[in-house]
């Protein structure tokens, strides 16, 4: 079996998935930058390589069906590096104990690798570009931070993304 490319978030959605989508739409038209291929979410755990994934399934399964979603805003945006410009994922208490409870989980699998940013302890975002050029950082940086994004939203699901025909696909969305 060949091994195949995968990446566990939770998806964003309604007005915050519109506005994420609208924004980077036009940060690309504008600046001429590529979007990026996932579609708006925070990540739960960069993107692995697995032949097979059933483990890591059986985990999501299990765990979120005995969760009930949590409460999250986004606040605004940030930037690292001066090369990714992102929305602020703010989770609540009861939201980071769910993530830090599922990463505790997922730990569990033999076959996952990890690194040490990965996990705990990190700054929650949604993307909106990433990979940016140095002279491309500060026009689309000013043109970002006049716009404040204030949403309230749910940690309703765990997602896992596959790699496939240069995309991301939903492979499966396990709700809480």
């Amino acid at each position: 079996m060949e091994k195949k490319r995968y990446v566990i978030v939770c998806l964003l959605k309604g007005d915050a998935l519109e506005f994420h989508e609208k924004l980077v739409a036009e940060v690309c038209s504008k600046f001429n930058v590529k979007p990026q291929r996932l579609p708006a979410h925070f990540t739960i755990k960069a993107p692995f390589e697995l032949e097979d994934i059933s483990e890591i399934d059986t985990i999501a399964h299990n765990f979120t069906k005995s969760r009930k979603k949590e409460k999250i805003t986004i606040d605004g945006i940030g930037f690292f590096r001066k090369n990714v410009v992102y929305m602020k994922v703010n989770p609540s208490t009861e939201a980071q104990k769910v993530h830090d409870d599922f990463i505790k989980e997922l730990k569990k699998a033999q076959s996952l690798e990890w690194k040490p940013n990965e996990g705990r302890d990190k700054v929650y975002h949604c993307t909106i570009v990433s990979k940016l050029r140095e002279d491309k950082f500060d026009p689309i940086w000013e043109y970002v931070s006049s716009f404040n994004p204030k949403f309230e939203l749910e940690f309703d699901n765990i997602s896992i993304l596959r790699w496939e025909n240069y995309r991301w696909v939903t492979h499966k969305e396990f709700r809480m």
